[in-house]
């Protein structure tokens, strides 16, 4: 390992690479501190402190999209939105361009079509931070965390919104600059640094609470079993992130003059978890209207009918879908499987797939090319969705099962499952790849060499 990262540095432009990616990395976190003015600090901070603890739905609100963020909305930065505007205008287009038949043949032309989605991607992110900044900048202004002599000045409150939106935009410009001169997807590279950001709280947060003596406290047995789950999933993501169906694929011969070109056989690799952590992330999303629907109603209903069964109904009902209860998980699992055969409905695309298939002189063996290898790719695909859907399931409710049972924070928790838990380990793993390729390209052991020798340059035939 160590004579692999030594092999990285070698390399002037794999290090150059590397070192870019990591000082933009470093810039964005520098950005995450410079607080917007006009805000008071203290009690925004306060209020999200009082929100964690109550399990709120503004809570659940806001560690879905610290996420995206890196926790900036808690002391509300130039970067309090995150990527995420840009993440949803990429998510809105990517949809319509499976329902839209203009943006799917636009789509279809290649760089020039995919530059001009990409640029109207862009005009949409601008609306949706103008829209998100407003609205961000108005929830503060009804909690009283603007300071009087701000919060009615127009002046202000245009400052404010041009300020969560250049944000967003200097961290679309970061990621693209990292595409283009530095290692590994932007957008994702920036949302991991967002994640990683909290791991240095929740360690201090397992120091502090370990007291073996005290029985409210983490104990040896607790802290091994916090350790070995953290590695058991960790482990369990990676192996699902990367599993595949693969499916033989028989190539056609053909004979020309006295020579028979084709009839290699390869590999049609069909992914376990192909809906990756979106799935999660839709379900994240709705599951937090049913917390703040239920929670108005509970309101209204214990000020217009206090004491009726009106009362007692709308607060069993705010008690039973607050994160972590029971009938809210089964909900979440439910909503993280719906949402895991949307994708593949929306993404995956069997006749097309066959359609290739056929086009290139393919087949699957022993089905007729056409209807039936579609049928055969749709069949074994809904079969591995399940499984794929069973996983992301058992990684999204897990922070909150180990939530409640075990009365550990949530910040704790979100690294021993949910969607941040998986956005490291993909991204991990696409920058480990692109890494390796660049080492493996030029003739070095990479990170996956199981050779014995990794001590430097190998030759793999001549080079020309």
């Amino acid at each position: 390992m160590l004579q692999t990262l030594l092999n990285v540095f070698k390399i002037a432009e794999l290090r150059n690479r590397v070192l870019f990616t990591l000082g933009m990395l470093v810039v964005f976190r520098l950005g995450h501190w410079v607080p917007l003015p006009g805000v008071n600090q203290e009690s925004l901070a306060e209020h999200f402190k009082q929100s964690t603890d109550g399990e709120s739905a503004f809570a659940t609100m806001a560690q879905f999209v610290s996420i995206f963020s890196g926790g900036a909305l808690s002391h509300s930065t130039i970067f309090g939105l995150g990527i995420m505007p840009y993440i949803t205008a990429g998510i809105i287009f990517q949809l319509f361009s499976t329902v839209s038949p203009a943006l799917k043949k636009l789509q279809e032309e290649g760089a020039t079509g995919r530059q001009k989605i990409q640029e109207w991607t862009r005009y949409a992110t601008v609306g949706l931070c103008i829209m998100q900044g407003f609205g961000w900048l108005t929830y503060m202004k009804q909690l009283n965390m603007i300071y009087p002599m701000y919060a009615n000045s127009p002046l202000w409150w245009i400052m404010g919104v041009i300020t969560l939106t250049a944000g967003c935009l200097f961290l679309m410009w970061l990621g693209e600059q990292i595409d283009k001169h530095g290692i590994g997807n932007g957008v994702s590279m920036i949302i991991m640094a967002g994640i990683l950001g909290g791991f240095p709280g929740a360690v201090k947060w397992v120091i502090d609470n370990f007291n073996p003596a005290e029985p409210n406290k983490l104990n040896y047995m607790s802290l091994l079993w916090l350790l070995a789950m953290f590695v058991g999933v960790i482990g369990g993501s990676v192996l699902m992130t990367v599993a595949q169906r693969r499916i033989p694929i028989q190539q056609a011969k053909h004979t020309r003059g006295r020579r028979v070109f084709g009839g290699q056989k390869s590999y049609l690799p069909l992914k376990i978890n192909h809906g990756g952590v979106m799935p999660i992330i839709f379900a994240s999303s709705l599951m937090i209207f049913p917390s703040v629907i239920f929670a108005g109603l509970q309101q209204w209903a214990d000020h217009s009918y206090p004491a009726s069964w009106i009362a007692k109904t709308s607060s069993w009902l705010h008690n039973e879908f607050t994160m972590g209860a029971f009938p809210y998980v089964i909900l979440y699992i439910v909503m993280v499987y719906f949402f895991s055969y949307f994708w593949i409905t929306v993404q995956f695309n069997p006749e097309e797939m066959s359609k290739q298939l056929r086009d290139h002189g393919s087949f699957i063996p022993g089905l007729r090319p056409g209807p039936r290898t579609a049928e055969y790719l749709e069949t074994v695909m809904s079969r591995i969705t399940f499984v794929g859907a069973g996983f992301l399931a058992v990684i999204a409710v897990l922070p909150m099962i180990i939530n409640k049972s075990m009365n550990i924070e949530f910040a704790v928790t979100q690294f021993l499952g949910g969607t941040g838990l998986l956005i490291v380990v993909s991204v991990s793993l696409d920058f480990l790849q692109r890494v390796e390729a660049n080492l493996l390209m030029r003739n070095y052991s990479g990170f996956l060499a199981t050779g014995d020798d990794n001590s430097g340059p190998r030759l793999k035939g001549p080079r020309f």
